[in-house]
């Protein structure tokens, strides 16, 4: 395996560079490809030198790493791979490799009882199926939600990075309403995922107001020469405590919603809940329906979730959330009252 996490980069930068045939790759474009990487990834700003990529271009093109990358110079110049499908990425485990990874599953399901480490189970879960499947050649038995070519996930690695670093930021974003982008300069704060898409939770630096941004709309991202600057009233371990989602400003508070359920959706809900604050309040005994209360933030992607239900719940309270379900169930059954309308005209 690499010595160290850098030079893993600069590999799976140089094959990420090589893989793209649609561009000539010279020996300064590969370094160049390389200081970005470590910078956007690592904070190192130092750059790399070429000595150091042509090292690592022939530590790839070895069997010291089970690579033996098909690398050629062509036109005296630029640099490429002779099989267009080769990528380190698809190189299988080596015993050793596979030795090193299971020790390091095992120390973690070790640590999965205790209670600062339960959310790690799933994690364990994931590489111990990835590494069974590998070595034993065989399909998978554990399967999670996934959006591998969802867009923005290439952001994650950078952002992260950024935030570990303290990194004021100067972010192109443009929201699916906007005809152009608009520019932010924000200091960031925190990732956050919900339903397969992530978010970038920061404040903008002159006035340390709140934003949040979906890293499938944002443009571009670069470093700004403007001091960082922490938000006191963001708490992030506990600012999505009484929130569904991520749409929340730091003035809104949560209120109570009551909702009732069908007996089929009671036993579901009652299993899953809505949120943690979950209460069951009532049972009818009579039909076996239920009346739950929640004490969240009232936003979009609460009522998106209570949609998702259809007609096994209806929400009781406050007015203005019934009044907001009603007129969107409104529109969505005029929109099959148009469609039949259509389907009429065109069968007459």
């Amino acid at each position: 395996m690499p010595a160290n996490k850098n030079a893993l980069i600069r590999y799976k930068t140089i094959d990420n560079c090589l893989r793209n045939r649609y561009r000539r790759w010279t020996l300064e474009n590969l370094v160049d490809a390389c200081s970005d990487a470590l910078y956007d990834m690592e904070g190192i700003s130092k750059g790399v030198s070429v000595r150091t990529v042509q090292a690592d271009i022939q530590m790839m093109r070895s069997d010291k790493l089970g690579y033996n990358a098909p690398i050629e110079v062509y036109d005296h110049k630029y640099y490429r791979y002779t099989d267009p499908d080769y990528s380190i990425t698809d190189m299988p485990l080596s015993q050793n490799d596979y030795e090193v990874m299971q020790e390091a599953v095992d120390m973690l399901r070790q640590l999965q009882d205790f209670d600062q480490f339960s959310e790690m189970s799933d994690v364990i879960s994931r590489l111990q199926d990835k590494l069974a499947v590998t070595k034993n050649n065989r399909r998978p038995i554990v399967h999670f939600d996934n959006v591998p070519d969802l867009k923005g996930l290439k952001l994650l690695n950078p952002l992260y990075n950024y935030i570990a670093h303290k990194q004021t930021l100067r972010i192109s974003y443009q929201s699916f309403s906007a005809r152009e982008p608009q520019e932010y300069i924000l200091c960031p704060y925190l990732l956050k995922e919900f339903r397969n898409r992530w978010f970038l939770f920061g404040s903008r630096a002159s006035d340390l107001v709140l934003f949040n941004l979906a890293l499938d709309r944002i443009v571009s991202i670069e470093p700004a020469d403007i001091p960082f600057r922490e938000n006191p009233d963001f708490d992030s371990e506990h600012f999505f405590d009484d929130v569904i989602g991520v749409s929340k400003n730091m003035k809104d508070s949560p209120r109570k919603v009551r909702f009732r359920a069908t007996r089929e959706q009671s036993r579901y809900i009652s299993t899953k809940p809505v949120h943690p604050s979950q209460k069951l309040l009532e049972m009818n005994e009579k039909d076996g329906s239920c009346v739950f209360q929640i004490e969240v933030v009232i936003n979009v992607e609460m009522f998106s979730v209570f949609m998702s239900y259809g007609s096994g719940v209806k929400i009781i309270y406050p007015k203005q959330a019934v009044s907001y379900m009603k007129n969107k169930l409104h529109e969505a059954a005029s929109l099959y009252d148009f469609y039949d309308e259509i389907k009429t005209e065109t069968t007459v």
